[in-house]
Order: structure tokens, then C-alpha cells, then sequence
């Protein structure tokens, strides 16, 4: 690993407790800071880091602690702002061995000061430490600990990891195998979850509210937001922040936060950006846990700007808060007990079980405009602006937990940290829908690459692998968006794609048909019973088969007693009602009917509305037993909304799948063949043929006999492999060696082979590069052609892809693309999704394919991802997929490395 990634390491985390930390490598300037810390310790931590042995540190002890390589010798610390300056609350360092024996252990030791202790710090040391380790190829920890350190072995038993322990004259010497196991990241993450939720709260239950930029100026954002949380009756003090007023809104008006004297939980910042910095250091001081800074003119704005929001995110996260934006329109919280709204918006949505994200400022006073006009009542909302601190993450680990939240809706521009979203997204949606529209489809288009694999992917691709993995349902427009949450707030998930349907208007119910099947929901065929039911009361010209046609003229007794009839049928998952106001039936009357017919459908199944009326859906809708009912404007919209509310229940009932995991041995293999090739080469590079071949197989992947020979050497070679063979040419400068003619295929006698070297040589010069060698491989006879491999991306790193393959793969861009880790159900979905899946069960007589084979491939190739970060790109293609029960073979494989960086959260 080279130095540097550890050097400049630096991160935020947080603690239990919700406050923000800084985690940074230490530097040689910190012998003050760091000498402050050992002071810092009381006897017993002092006792625990130095096994009883130090007292005070010399010269020499500041130097050895501070001055290190970052090969060997590795040090972080954990820091907040104190006075002005920064204080060092923890120190944490590990040292490998010397000798290639011990070079994948090293010694760590950790030192949190007495006051921060119990709180999660040394976790986070720990944790910090063990991912630039694992980056530089370090596999173990281990340490002397005295036995009465219970603090360090409960830290070491709560982190997850598999902890073996020998205690010898009252030391216990522990060692861990840092690889994040899934129990390891699933307590890291539930740690990660339960903190990042309590800063949440602070921002979203504030007990007092200081406005800096508080303004008497009707017009002014300013005075909105004062007379915002006037208005709608915040339940906590409210402190306008204005050196030139006495007054605003009746409240009296303060020239700083600190100048309050009082405590403030939450500042909301107003004020022009050069001022902002100032604004959030006050609150700081004044011990505020979050600030919202509304101000633009930051990152969106300019270079200047970008630098600035980096100073304003460090001195928050510095300084233990938290903030939302900047450049954004506030938060709200329509709980009756707190009533916040610290936001500049003209409306205040009624309470409800709806929380929402939106990333446009703009777009979010549509959103709260458009959701009161809905009656969707909202729990929290939140403009997160920039998001230079607080993300969707967040926000998510905040809402999972609150119980006033049902359903997340997020309308999001870019992804700050995807790999966290694919973590936590799942534990969420398993609880509780998240519905997302994601903004740039237009924007996403292949990019120039260098392998078949980075030829089919784009962001949308990624985005779209990413929801379907986190079981996020994905709009594709905002009044999609809206009508899905206003099925999912007030009615169940469905459970299978069954619809019944009720109209008093064929050709409604005709449209809603066609939308449902194209979307993978059906109209099954009602019971006798349900027939007969309904040929009891409804006159003879209703059309008694799904959907139910009840005429025009049907009574409001007619509509709930066929809700009743249709919804009781065990062949039905869900029930759509559609009402067309003819001249004889009165809406009101009609909606009351519906909304008591819904009362006495069985509750597991979703009741949904159409109302064909540019008057909207009556309020009568809301009066019956099952409260409030969904009411849509057009057939399509409620089949769009029911349609994504099933595949979300489909997905929230699948077993979670397995992973493979590669084993220790094959793991060390291949990390051994990786940094070997890369001692020398700087930034990415594909992998010589053999090395590339030898990390494959090293993974469990099944590769085509081969060999790669000097060209005048061919001929041997071909004997001892044996016919028939495959010639391909070798030159690190050619990119598709088919585009050249470079492969010679069905080689059955050694004069052949010599040909084929002759032919390769000239078609390569040919094409200005000279032929290196020759890779001979024994030619694998049938089976469907396919590719796996990987993509790294910039924003969502690796993305695993499967698809048809050959030569034609980026013509019928026929793919589908998972983060790793990709289960067993994930592989077999991605091929499940592919155009042309028929293939593998013998389309049109010819030969079914082994899909199991493949799937295991996918899973192998994601583990080899997991195992190496230095992985940047991998192209298997093509796979021979043979026929069942026969399995893969890979005849063509390239591998592309970099430089791994620690994974930072």
C-alpha cells in the first residue's frame, strides 16, 4: 500500500451520543496536542495503555508516536474543538510485523481520555484502524491487554468481530482477524445507525430555536422563518438573533446566540455567506447540537464556495454538531409536540405518517404545497440543500426508528456516500416503504471505456441497481412519487398481484386492465360464489366477470355491497374502485358508499379509488372504517401506484439471499498476485494474462486450459495442450483483440498452429502494435456465450454485471448490474432480468444452458471484489455457459488494479 491514503487519512463519525468527531492520521506537529491526551489519562487508563509501564513521555516517546512511516507504523486520533484550538479525546495505533511471516499482523493500542470513555470512541478507533489496515493487507490484530481492562475486551466482544483470547500473568493477549465479517459490519452499522438517528433528533426535536438573521423585513426570508415558528406554534423558546433589533415578531432579539445566555439546540442561519461561518462558530460556543443554514452561495456556487462549505462542514463536525444545508429551505416536524417549522415555505402540511427529503429547495416548497393539496399528512420534512453534513443516510437511520414515520419519500440529485445507502436502505425498506425519485436519468450515458463490462454501465444503471438491492421503489416523476406514498400511507402492501376490479363505466375499467397487466399484475377470474353474490343484486346488463361492470346507474348500495362481494373473493390481493359521475348518481353519495364498502374488505388487502372528476375525490372518502382512501384522477395512476406497492412487497418478502465469501487461503493468494504485480506501476493498470488468470483461479473461477508462449514457441506448446486450440494474440496495447482479427479459432494440427502465428503477427503489426506472445487455450465446443464482470464506478465503486456476451455484447446491451456483496438471489435475479434469459432454457430447440453454473460465477466474481479493493475493472467474456449440469468455462479474462484506499464511512 503506498503511504499516502494513510497518511491523509481523515474522517467524521459519530458518537453514541449523536456528536460529531473528527478521525484524522496523526502528524508530527501534534507532540503538543498529543502529550495534552497522555495528560488527559487518568492511572488506571495510563495502567491499561502502557500495561503499568510509562509515566511521562520523553522527547524521544512524542517523536516515535507522532513521526511515523504509515507503512509499518500507522497512528489516527479522534478530536474535537475545544477553546479554539483542537483536543485529541482518543489516540489509536498499530505496528505491523517486520518479517514477511508476520507482515499481515500488527500490534494495535488504543488511549481515550477518562471523561470521553463509555461513549464509542475507542470503537471508532478500532474500527478506523482495522480499514486502513485491511487496505494495506493486514489480516490481524492483536494485543496485550491486563485482564481487568474491561472497557478494551468489551469493546473488542461488541465489535463483532471473532476474538480469540490467552491470558498468561494476568494478560490477556487478543487477536482478531480484521476482515469485516457480516456480524462485524452488521454491529458496526447498527452502531453507525443508533448514532447518526440521535443527531438526527437534535436537529428534529429541538427544545429552543435561535434564528441568526432573524428580520423585521416583511419579504425576507429571515422574517418568514420567525414568523414560520410563531405561526404554527413551536412549543420551545424562540430567540430571533439581530444586533440591530429590540424586537421581531413580538420576541425579544439578541445580537448573538452567545449573547442569549440560555441554552440553544438548534441555530437556523440566515444570513449572507460570508457571514455564515461566524453565524455557526456562535452557536458552537453557545452549545447548540445542529445548526440549518439556509444561505446559498456555497458549493453550487463556485470554487471559492466549494472551499468554503468544506471549512463550514469541518467546523461543525469539529465543533460536535450536526447541520443540515447549507443552501437549503429548513426542516420541519408536524409532530403536535414539538410543531417545528424552521422552514421559509408559505404552508404547513397537516401531521401525518409521511416523511420526506428533498434536495431542491425549490422543489421542496412544491412538494409541502403539493402534499397539503393531497392531504398527505407528513411527520418530518427535510431540505437537505448540499448535504454537507447531514445526508439521506442519516435521515433514513433517524426514520427507521421513528415511530410516527410509515413511509420515507426522497427526491435526491446525487448520492454522497452509495455504499452506506446500499447498507442501510434494505434494514429500512424492511420495515418501512421508501419511495425515491432520482433526478439526471437524461443526464447518465456510456462513458468511453476500456473493457465490455464499463461499456454498459452509466450512473442510471447504477442507480437503479442500487434501489433495486435496497428494495427502494423508484418513480419516475414526482406525481408518481406522490401517488405511490398516498397508497402506501394509508393502505397495506399487497400481497401478490391479484386485482379486483369495480366500475360503474366499462371503458374505464378496460384502461385499467391493460395498465395493470402491462405492469405484472393480473385480473383473475372471480369465484362462483362472488358471481352469484353479484347476480343477486346488480341488474342483469352488468358485466359480472373482473373487472365488474356494474352500469351507470349503480346505486350507492350497489357500490358497497359489490366492494363487499369483490373484496371478500379469495382470488383477489387487492381492489381497485373506478366512478364515472354520470347524470343520475351523486358523487357524495357514492364516495360515502365506497369508503363504507371499504370497511368490510379484509384488512391484508389495499383498497384504491379512482375518481374520473376534475372535482378530485370527494371528502366523504375519508369518513369510513379504514379511514382515509387513496383517489386517483386516471385508471393508469392507480395501476402505476399499485403495481410499484406490489413488486415492493414481493421483494420485502424474499428471503435475504447468501453471500460467498472467498476462503483465507484463496483471499491471501490473490492479494499475494496483486501487490506483487503492482510493486512498481503507478495508478491503474491491467494485469499481465498469467497474473490475471492465476488471480481467477485463485477465486474458484473455471478458466479454459491455456497457456501464453513466445510466438516462435507456439508450436511445442500446442502439442502439449492438445487439439482442438484457440490462438489469440497477446499485446498490452490492444484493447479488443477481435477488432483486429486477433483470435484464430478451430486450430487441429501443429501446421495450423504455425499458420495462425503468422497470421496473428501480421494482423497486429498491421494495426501498429507489435505481437508480445501468443495465448493458446484449448477451444471450448458449445454453450451459451455469456459475460460477468466489473465496472468500477466513481460515485458507486464496484458494480458487478452480467449479460449476453460475444462480440455483439455492447450491440444488444442486453445487462444487469449489483454492488457487491451479490447474493445467491441477487445472481439469480440478474439474470432474470435480461432480454434474452430465454436463451438459457433452450429457446427454440436449441441447447438449454446452465444458469446455476452461472450464478455461482456472478457470486465468485463479487467475492473476489470484496477481497480485493485494488480491483478496478474485470471483463470475463466470453463465459461458455454449457449445458446443465456441465457449468462455465471463462475462454477470454482481463483484470484491471489501482491502488486501494481505506474505505472511508
Amino acid at each position: 500500500m503506498s503511504a499516502a491514503p494513510a497518511r491523509e487519512y481523515s474522517a467524521d463519525a459519530l458518537l453514541r451520543d449523536g456528536r460529531s468527531v473528527m478521525i484524522r492520521a496523526i502528524r508530527p506537529e501534534d507532540k503538543e496536542r498529543l502529550l495534552a491526551h497522555f495528560h488527559g489519562l487518568g492511572p488506571d487508563s495510563l495502567r491499561f495503555r502502557f500495561l503499568g509501564a510509562k509515566k511521562e513521555l520523553t522527547p524521544a516517546d512524542l517523536r516515535y508516536f507522532t513521526e511515523l512511516d504509515f507503512e509499518r507504523h500507522v497512528g489516527l486520533v479522534v478530536s474535537q474543538r475545544h477553546d479554539g484550538g483542537e483536543e485529541f479525546i482518543g489516540v489509536g495505533r498499530y505496528v505491523r510485523g517486520d518479517d514477511a511471516h508476520h507482515a499481515r499482523a500488527a500490534e494495535f493500542a488504543l488511549a481515550v481520555t477518562d471523561p470521553w470513555q463509555g461513549r464509542g470512541v475507542g470503537t471508532l478507533l478500532l474500527e478506523h484502524l482495522a480499514r486502513v489496515a485491511a487496505g494495506a493487507g493486514i489480516e490481524r490484530f492483536q494485543a496485550d491487554i491486563l485482564e481487568g481492562n474491561t472497557r478494551m475486551l468489551d469493546v473488542l466482544a461488541g465489535l463483532g468481530f471473532r476474538v480469540e483470547e490467552r491470558s498468561r500473568d494476568g494478560v490477556v493477549r487478543a487477536w482478531f482477524e480484521i476482515e469485516p465479517n457480516p456480524d462485524a459490519l452488521r454491529a458496526s452499522d447498527e452502531r453507525a445507525w443508533r448514532a447518526a438517528a440521535e443527531s438526527v433528533r437534535a436537529l428534529l426535536h429541538p427544545r429552543s430555536v435561535a434564528v441568526v438573521g432573524a428580520s423585521r423585513q416583511p419579504g425576507t426570508i429571515g422574517a418568514a422563518l420567525v414568523a414560520n415558528l410563531v405561526r404554527h406554534g413551536f412549543r420551545g423558546p424562540i430567540y430571533p438573533v439581530n444586533p440591530k433589533a429590540d424586537t421581531i415578531e413580538g420576541l425579544p432579539a439578541y445580537p448573538g446566540v452567545q449573547a442569549i445566555g440560555k441554552p440553544v439546540d438548534l441555530g437556523v442561519i440566515a444570513v449572507p455567506a460570508p457571514a455564515v461561518e461566524a453565524a455557526v462558530a456562535d452557536c458552537a460556543s453557545a452549545g447548540a447540537r445542529g445548526v440549518v443554514v439556509i444561505s446559498a452561495g456555497f458549493a453550487e456556487s463556485s470554487a471559492a464556495g466549494r472551499a468554503a462549505q468544506g471549512r463550514l462542514r469541518d467546523l461543525v463536525r469539529a465543533s460536535g454538531m450536526r447541520m443540515v444545508g447549507p443552501n437549503c429551505m429548513g426542516v420541519l416536524n408536524a409532530d403536535p409536540e414539538v410543531s417545528l417549522n424552521a422552514t421559509f415555505a408559505p404552508t404547513f402540511p397537516p401531521a401525518g405518517n409521511v416523511a420526506m427529503l428533498s434536495q431542491s429547495g425549490a422543489l421542496g416548497l412544491a412538494i409541502l404545497d403539493y402534499a397539503r393539496d393531497l392531504d398527505i399528512g407528513l411527520s418530518t420534512f427535510v431540505s437537505v440543500g448540499n448535504k454537507a453534513d447531514v445526508s439521506g443516510n442519516d435521515l433514513l437511520a433517524y426514520w427507521k426508528e421513528d415511530p410516527r414515520t410509515a413511509v420515507i419519500a426522497l427526491y435526491l440529485e446525487s448520492f454522497g456516500n452509495p455504499r452506506r445507502f446500499a447498507r442501510w436502505a434494505p434494514d429500512v425498506a424492511r420495515k418501512k416503504p421508501v419511495v425515491a425519485v432520482k433526478s439526471g436519468r437524461s443526464a447518465a450515458g456510456t462513458r468511453a471505456a476500456s473493457s465490455h463490462s464499463a461499456a454498459l454501465a452509466c450512473l442510471d444503471v447504477a442507480v437503479d441497481a442500487l434501489f433495486e438491492q435496497a428494495g427502494v421503489i423508484r418513480t419516475d416523476t414526482l406525481e408518481d412519487m406522490f401517488d405511490v406514498v398516498t397508497l402506501l400511507a394509508t393502505q397495506p402492501v399487497p400481497t401478490g398481484p391479484r386485482v379486483g376490479v369495480v366500475t360503474n363505466a366499462g371503458g374505464p375499467g378496460i384502461l385499467l386492465a391493460d395498465a395493470c397487466e402491462a405492469r405484472g399484475l393480473t385480473l383473475p377470474e372471480l369465484t362462483a360464489d362472488t358471481v352469484a353474490a353479484l347476480r343477486g343484486f346488480l341488474p342483469a346488463a352488468a358485466g359480472l366477470k373482473n373487472p365488474v361492470d356494474m352500469i351507470a346507474s349503480a346505486s350507492p348500495e350497489q357500490f358497497a355491497r359489490t366492494i363487499e362481494a369483490v373484496g371478500a373473493d379469495p382470488n383477489v390481493d387487492s381492489l381497485v374502485v373506478i366512478y364515472v359521475p354520470p347524470m343520475v348518481t351523486n358523487a357524495a353519495e357514492i364516495a360515502a358508499a365506497v369508503a363504507r364498502g371499504a370497511g368490510t374488505v379484509p384488512a391484508p388487502k389495499p383498497v384504491l379509488s379512482v375518481f374520473l372528476s376534475t372535482k378530485g375525490a370527494p371528502a366523504a372518502l375519508a369518513g369510513g372504517p379504514r379511514g382515509k382512501l387513496p383517489s386517483y384522477s386516471f385508471p393508469e395512476n392507480a395501476a402505476r401506484a399499485l403495481a410499484a406497492a406490489e413488486r415492493y412487497g414481493r421483494w420485502r418478502a424474499r428471503p435475504r439471499g447468501d453471500a460467498v465469501r472467498l476462503e483465507p487461503a484463496a483471499r491471501e493468494t490473490a492479494r499475494g498476485i496483486v501487490e506483487r504485480a503492482m510493486a512498481g506501476h503507478e495508478g491503474d493498470f491491467w494485469l499481465e494474462p498469467a497474473d490475471a488468470e492465476a488471480v481467477l483461479r485463485a477465486a474458484g473461477i473455471p478458466l479454459a486450459a491455456s497457456r501464453i508462449v513466445p510466438p516462435d514457441d507456439a508450436v511445442a506448446a500446442a502439442d502439449t495442450l492438445g487439439y482442438p486450440l484457440v490462438a489469440k494474440a497477446v499485446s498490452r496495447r490492444l484493447l479488443h483483440k477481435s477488432d483486429v482479427g486477433g483470435v484464430m479459432l478451430g486450430l487441429t494440427t501443429a501446421d495450423e498452429v504455425k499458420g495462425a502465428v503468422r497470421l496473428l503477427r501480421g494482423r497486429v503489426e498491421a494495426a501498429g502494435h507489435p505481437l508480445e506472445a501468443v495465448l493458446l487455450q484449448r477451444q471450448v465446443s458449445g454453450g451459451l456465450e455469456a459475460l460477468v464482470g466489473v465496472v468500477g464506478d466513481p460515485t458507486f465503486g464496484p458494480l458487478v454485471v452480467c449479460g449476453l456476451g460475444g462480440v455483439q455484447v455492447e450491440l444488444l446491451r442486453d445487462a444487469s448490474f449489483r454492488m457487491p456483496p451479490v447474493t445467491d438471489l441477487d445472481a439469480r435475479e440478474m439474470i432474470d432480468r435480461l432480454r434474452l434469459k430465454a436463451l438459457f432454457d433452450g429457446y427454440r430447440g436449441s441447447a438449454p444452458a446452465d444458469r446455476p453454473a452461472l450464478e455461482s460465477l456472478i457470486q465468485r466474481v463479487s467475492a473476489l471484489v470484496e477481497a480485493l479493493p485494488e480491483l478496478r475493472e474485470l471483463d470475463l467474456n466470453p463465459v461458455k455457459v454449457l449445458r446443465p449440469g456441465e457449468g462455465v468455462v471463462v475462454v477470454d479474462a482481463r483484470v484491471r488494479v489501482g491502488t486501494a484506499r481505506p474505505e472511508v464511512p
